[in-house]
């Protein structure tokens, strides 16, 4: 039964992880990202939530620019400890490949198979986080990992969900998925 408790934050979960990327001054750094959003198709805005206490909210603070992607179950274990360790006492690029950005110079991983890179156009405080706005100007996609629909392709894509203390589900071929027609008349 539902009752009223004190205080609940974490009650949106499952739900996808990005890993954010930045470059600056020669240093590469990356983190997991559970608050992040699509705020706008036109111009294409996407919106992350970093802590004032994480390295990589320094690093983009002053870069103006970073990446958001988003990798494959199988990369759950990075996911994890990208959101764990700090990119000030740890590497945490140093065992997965990636290639420069285009337009940002941050770290696009290879094994991305979405992935934005983005210039930062506004920053606002909330509470303990920051939400960092930025222009998408360059997209990123594994057309081998999407249907001619453009939603997944779960026989090519094991997509993870983060359900919370540090517990991952994986969305794939065996998951349930049902769609719905749209009568827009």
């Amino acid at each position: 039964m539902r009752k009223k408790v004190n205080k609940t934050v974490m009650h949106s979960y499952p739900g996808m992880v990005a890993l954010v990327t930045v470059h600056l001054n020669g240093e590469d750094n990356m983190m997991a990202a559970g608050w992040h959003s699509y705020i706008s198709m036109d111009p294409p805005l996407y919106g992350v939530a970093i802590g004032r206490d994480r390295h990589t909210y320094h690093m983009l603070k002053e870069a103006g620019a970073f990446a958001v992607q988003f990798v494959p179950f199988e990369l759950a274990q990075l996911i994890q400890e990208s959101g764990v360790y700090s990119g000030s006492e740890k590497n945490k690029l140093a065992h997965i490949g990636f290639e420069r950005g285009e337009t940002t110079s941050a770290p696009i991983l290879n094994e991305a198979y979405v992935a934005y890179e983005l210039t930062t156009i506004d920053r606002q405080t909330y509470g303990d986080h920051d939400w960092f706005v930025g222009e998408i100007n360059t997209f990123y996609k594994d057309e081998e990992k999407f249907s001619d629909n453009g939603l997944p392709d779960f026989q090519a894509l094991s997509i993870p969900l983060y359900l919370g203390r540090s517990s991952y589900a994986k969305l794939d071929s065996g998951s349930i998925i049902r769609s719905f027609p749209v009568d827009r008349s």
